[in-house]
C-alpha cells in the first residue's frame, strides 16, 4: 500500500493498493485533481526512477527524491532529469547528510508518521477480496483524515 500525503494539512491525498513494492507514484499523482497545485513531492530513494521523475515534471512539481548511491547522470532531454541531475551534483558536492538537511527531505518523517498512524487502525486488511480489501482501506484513510481535522497537537519548544 502506498500512501500519498499532504505535508502541510496530513491528509491522506492519494491510496493506492498494490501486490508489489513497485513505485505508483504516477498513479498517486493521478488521484490528485490537476487544478490542485503540487509544490513538491518527497519520497525515498525507491522512487528514484524515469517515471516518477516524469510524473513529478508533468506536474510542475518539485522532485525532492535522494539519488540512489549508484546514480549516474540522465540524458538532458528527458523530463526531470535537469533536476534529479541537479540533485546527484548537490549530494556528491554537499553529500546525503547536508543535502537532506538543506533539501528539506527531512519533512518525510511527517508522512512516516501518518503511515504509523493508519497501521494503529489495524495492521491486517480483514475482507477477503481485492475489491473490498482497497475499500476497507480508503474508509480506514477517510477515518483518519477527519480524526487530523479534528485536530492535531501543537508542539511548542520552551527555552
Amino acid at each position: 500500500m502506498h500512501l500519498g500525503i499532504d505535508a502541510e494539512t496530513l491528509d491522506i491525498r492519494a491510496i493506492e493498493v498494490t501486490g508489489s513494492d513497485a513505485p505508483v507514484l504516477p498513479d498517486l499523482l493521478g488521484q490528485i485533481l490537476a487544478e490542485e497545485g503540487i509544490a513538491s513531492v518527497c519520497t525515498d530513494g525507491a522512487y528514484d526512477t524515469k517515471d516518477c521523475h516524469r510524473a513529478i515534471a508533468e506536474r510542475g512539481a518539485e522532485a525532492v527524491i535522494p539519488v540512489r548511491k549508484n546514480g549516474r547522470p540522465w540524458k538532458a532531454n528527458q523530463a526531470g532529469a535537469a533536476v534529479r541531475n541537479e540533485t546527484l551534483r548537490a549530494m556528491r558536492r554537499l553529500g546525503p547528510a547536508i543535502w537532506k538537511r538543506w533539501s528539506g527531505y527531512h519533512r518525510r518523517s511527517l508522512v512516516e508518521a501518518k503511515m504509523r498512524c493508519f497501521k494503529l487502525l489495524g495492521e491486517r486488511v480483514k475482507a477477503r477480496t481485492f475489491e473490498r480489501q482497497v475499500a476497507e482501506l480508503q474508509i480506514r484513510a477517510a477515518l483518519l483524515n477527519r480524526i487530523t481535522q479534528l485536530g492535531t497537537p501543537q508542539t511548542v519548544s520552551v527555552a
